[in-house]
């Protein structure tokens, strides 16, 4: 039997396309193929996951069997046979291993790649199993025990007071507006840092999401406030010359005109957690409260579905019927804003908030 020792190599293409590599030949080929259908956060995702569960069983992809899948999961969970960092999780006296939401995105992604490999003809059967199986195996053959134990929490959201507090701690207009963005607009991390110049519709004061989450795309009102803080920015900070269309870049250092990373978007909310004394802020979490006081305020549950758009069925259903009603749709928002707009930011009521750097 022959051992991997997979690493994750990261490069680029003429065109400034990111490649992701694992060095276990099958597996590079599945990533190469995942590149044309996904996203390239789910391909890096996908590549990590196949290199942590290979550098676990230390096999070739066609010597793989249930057995190894099964011993992966124990290894996860426990926190043991891990060639890198585990992130530790203790609960109810539990090991220290990964989270079980990770586990369950690594089986996915494993399965994924037997499953790619099984069409292909390179394995007979998928080493994953589908669940284990049950006294009541011969009635519903397809249902079964989960491999993973799923817990479901729910997500934390700001009161009003905290993201006054948030905003008031950030200290330029750029910083000001992604805030906006998510907690006004619920909009994801990536849908922010992936708005470019021609996405911004001002007269209308909506935003086009031309890179929502699994390639969806979708038009959203957003408050008046968010492009009040984003025309300042683009008067007073962005760089003229810059060699992006990206809307938020980096304002100092050496990449000065640069688009803005995921690291830097996290380490602005850092600092401004830290300044304003807050536990707890995060760009899921600003996205969530948005949501949540939209619904608050009496936005109709399709319409913060909408505003959302978080790729379930169920919305995809909903949206049938709200492609043609986008003023709808905006008046929903509008109505919603017009009572978040007197608790959020209910100390800078002209929308500033500390100083600019």
């Amino acid at each position: 039997m022959s051992v991997l020792y997979p690493c994750l190599i990261r490069s680029r293409r003429p065109l400034g396309e990111v490649v992701v590599r694992v060095g276990v030949p099958l597996v590079d080929e599945y990533l190469e193929f995942l590149q044309g259908r996904c996203r390239p956060n789910t391909v890096v995702a996908a590549a990590y996951d196949l290199r942590v569960f290979f550098g676990v069983v230390g096999k070739e992809p066609r010597e793989v069997v249930p057995a190894d899948v099964l011993g992966f999961i124990t290894a996860q969970r426990t926190g043991r046979l891990e060639p890198g960092p585990v992130q530790a999780v203790v609960a109810d006296g539990e090991p220290a291993g990964v989270a079980t939401s990770t586990v369950a995105r690594r089986l996915s992604s494993i399965s994924g790649f037997f499953g790619y490999l099984q069409a292909r003809g390179d394995v007979v059967v998928n080493p994953v199993p589908r669940g284990l199986p049950t006294r009541r195996e011969r009635q519903r053959p397809s249902q079964g025990v989960p491999l993973t134990r799923r817990v479901w929490r729910l997500s934390r959201i700001l009161t009003p007071a905290e993201v006054d507090a948030l905003t008031g701690a950030l200290r330029t207009h750029r910083d000001r507006a992604m805030v906006a963005a998510m907690v006004l607009g619920g909009l994801r991390r990536c849908e922010v840092l992936g708005l470019r110049m021609g996405d911004v519709r001002v007269a209308e004061r909506r935003l086009f999401i031309a890179e929502g989450k699994g390639g969806h795309q979708r038009l959203v009102p957003v408050s008046s406030r968010f492009f009040t803080e984003l025309a300042s920015y683009l008067e007073a900070e962005r760089p003229r010359a810059t060699g992006t269309d990206r809307v938020f870049v980096v304002l100092r250092g050496p990449n000065r005109g640069n688009p803005l990373s995921v690291r830097g978007i996290d380490e602005v909310l850092a600092g401004a957690r830290r300044r304003a004394g807050l536990a707890h802020a995060t760009c899921h979490e600003l996205r969530h409260t948005c949501l949540t006081r939209l619904r608050e305020a009496g936005m109709a549950l399709e319409a913060v579905q909408a505003q959302a758009q978080a790729g379930h069925d169920s919305i995809e259903s909903t949206r049938i019927y709200l492609h043609l009603a986008d003023d709808w749709l905006a008046s929903q928002y509008r109505k919603a804003a017009e009572v978040i707009d007197a608790q959020v930011f209910a100390g800078h009521p002209d929308g500033s908030g500390g100083s600019r750097r």
